[in-house]
């Protein structure tokens, strides 16, 4: 399905119904990625609205020429909200880059939210100012990596800590639509970052929170989202070894356990209202 907003065509999904949960996937990634992710969780929890979404330029919504930044991205996502689920409370599954624009969606909508998953989560979007990993990889089967063509063996190896089939089937599922470069280079280069000190604008976040790092992440890293667990006093903070970007792929059942036992904390928190 697609929505109209002020200056862009979103192109979104939604499964099931109930509790709305808004799913915010990473930089050139697009909601398929995010469904590989939570859907299976989702088989037993029906009483959950899964909201999938695009973001500008990537997946199956258009860059846009007034789309300059991640304040415009961050109104976007807003925008959408306010379309779909008009004042109604909500959670946040974000990945990577999404994480960064749920933490913009606090200051505006903290009322609303009940309860935020980052994943890998892009906590810095100065890539030179985090503290990162060195690329490593834990478990390699080059076996596997002899049957992949060779763009296919270069992106896995450029991404994974674990090589190994079940981990390359999962990629293979996630793997996005080719996104628009031109349009997210030109975000990248001048506008990535905030215009503004995104944790600055809101005290604390007190509702249901999880935090899942890869400590063999070399792209976002774990360190720097311990800086600013204090803003999140329901957190668990959980960094997974044998784990990088890829961490709900690699240690999948680490994370489905973790993913439900916040979304246990989420009902009961708003069983409490």
């Amino acid at each position: 399905m697609k929505c109209k907003l002020e200056n862009i065509e979103i192109y979104y999904e939604i499964c099931g119904e109930g509790f709305p949960v808004l799913m915010i996937h990473g930089w050139s990634r697009d909601h398929r990625g995010m469904k590989g992710y939570m859907e299976p969780i989702f088989k037993t929890r029906t009483n959950f609205q899964r909201i999938y979404f695009d973001l500008p330029g990537m997946g199956k919504t258009k860059g846009e020429s007034g789309i300059k930044s991640t304040d415009d991205f961050l109104k976007v996502v807003i925008d959408f909200i306010e379309f779909i689920i008009p004042d109604r409370n909500f959670i946040i599954v974000s990945q990577s880059y999404g994480g960064y624009l749920a933490r913009g969606l606090i200051e505006k909508k903290c009322d609303l939210i009940d309860g935020i998953l980052f994943l890998v989560p892009v906590i810095i979007a100065n890539h030179s100012k985090r503290i990162l990993n060195k690329p490593s990889i834990l478990v390699k089967d080059s076996d596997l990596l002899s049957t992949l063509s060779p763009f296919e063996s270069e992106l896995f190896v450029s991404i994974a800590t674990i090589i190994n089939q079940r981990v390359w089937e999962k990629v293979k599922l996630t793997t996005p639509n080719i996104p628009d470069m031109e349009f997210l280079n030109k975000v990248q280069e001048k506008g990535y970052s905030f215009s503004f000190d995104v944790d600055k604008t809101y005290n604390k976040f007190d509702k249901p929170t999880l935090f899942i790092l890869g400590r063999q992440d070399s792209v976002v890293g774990y360190q720097n989202a311990w800086e600013v667990i204090e803003k999140y006093p329901r957190a668990t903070f959980a960094v997974l070894d044998k784990a990088g970007h890829l961490a709900g792929i690699e240690q999948d059942e680490l994370f489905n356990s973790l993913a439900n036992e916040w979304l246990d904390r989420v009902e009961y928190h708003n069983s409490l209202k």
